[in-house]
């Protein structure tokens, strides 16, 4: 007999899994939401009722086969993605206390029984904290922007920060890290209203609107002395632009490649990459599981950040699990403004 609520009756998790692998852009029909029973715990797990989801470009990149840095989602598996929610049952009170809210790799469903000691750890947040912001500027989200500047990108005062995807949940966190070491940021984005809201609230010194505007011809107006930092969310068409307008001894960050994760055939050419010989430039991929033991530092002094008014950040929510699908195409074609979230199981605030 699998798990039971307080009535008495059978626990039951509501879940959407992948039902056909997406070729080219993803689309809703690619997943389907079944129901099964929870099941028992076991010695040293807990059961987390999940709250909210975080929809994040990843996500695409384990939707094939070969996934990305982790295995990909199989057919009938439930589609993987971070999340936080509140721990209901318990078999192990030292490391998941009841009523805690954690964060996880929850995937798209109500329930997760969570196993002792998982990896990547589950973060049982502290006492207090919202738990929308554990998708996102106190997370993963916030931990990588903050990561990439201070330990890949390492801006100095005076220099040129340029971040594409620049009103996404890391694009725009990235952004304004960048501001706070004393560098001139300049974003990228694909609306009139993303650009308004990273310069006008976030403090951007610029930002370039790569659907409406030449982006070669604003960074040649905007950075006349080329660019020092590339901090790169995209890639593909709008990397090879950046690279051509690199100054001597630039750091072109490889954080995402957002432009690719949709494509059929192979990713279009860099024809600029040469120009790194040139400027004695360094290119570098990161990611944050290369920095695990780095997590608590950085939440705790983006928390001081939020608190202080120096990071500012925001979330579009969508409601419903069986909403999840729309949320990740929504991912791509850009209809959204701040961290994407899907908000599962309504309910108070965990303590």
């Amino acid at each position: 007999m699998g798990a039971l609520q307080g009535d008495g009756s059978p626990r039951r998790n509501r879940q959407v899994v992948l039902a056909r692998r997406p070729k080219g852009l993803v689309d809703v029909g690619c997943f389907e939401e079944v129901e099964t029973d929870v099941p028992p715990l076991g010695p040293g797990e807990a059961l987390l009722e999940v709250r909210y989801l975080g929809i994040d470009p990843t996500i695409r990149g384990w939707l094939d086969e070969r996934g990305n840095y982790m295995a990909g989602v199989a057919i009938g598996e439930v589609v993987r993605s971070n999340g936080v929610g509140v721990i209901v049952e318990t078999n192990n009170p030292d490391e998941y206390p009841l009523g805690r809210a954690v964060m996880a790799l929850t995937g798209w469903q109500t329930h997760r029984v969570l196993a002792p000691n998982e990896f990547p750890p589950v973060t049982v947040l502290p006492e207090g904290t919202r738990m929308l912001d554990v998708l996102n500027v106190l997370g993963h989200i916030g931990v990588t922007a903050y990561l990439g500047v201070n330990e890949v990108a390492k801006p100095g005062p005076g220099e040129t920060f340029v971040v594409s995807a620049a009103a996404s949940g890391v694009g725009s966190i990235a952004g304004q890290i960048a501001k706070l070491r004393g560098a001139r940021v300049i974003g990228i984005a694909g609306t009139p209203e993303k650009c308004a809201w990273v310069v006008d609230d976030l403090g951007f010194d610029a930002c370039i609107d790569y659907k409406r505007e030449d982006v070669a011809a604003r960074l040649k107006e905007l950075a006349p002395q080329g660019v020092d930092v590339y901090f790169d969310n995209v890639g593909g068409e709008l990397l090879d632009v950046v690279l051509r307008r690199l100054a001597l001894r630039a750091r072109v960050v490889l954080c995402g490649d957002i432009s690719t994760y949709n494509l059929e055939g192979p990713p279009p050419p860099l024809h600029n990459v040469r120009h790194l010989m040139g400027k004695r430039a360094r290119m570098e991929g990161f990611n944050t599981l290369d920095h695990w033991d780095r997590y608590g530092e950085a939440a705790a002094q983006l928390a001081r950040w939020v608190a202080e008014g120096r990071i500012r950040h925001r979330e579009h929510v969508i409601t419903g699990l069986g909403r999840a699908p729309e949320a990740l195409v929504r991912c791509f074609t850009g209809d959204h403004l701040g961290k994407l979230v899907v908000e599962v199981t309504p309910g108070p605030e965990a303590r």
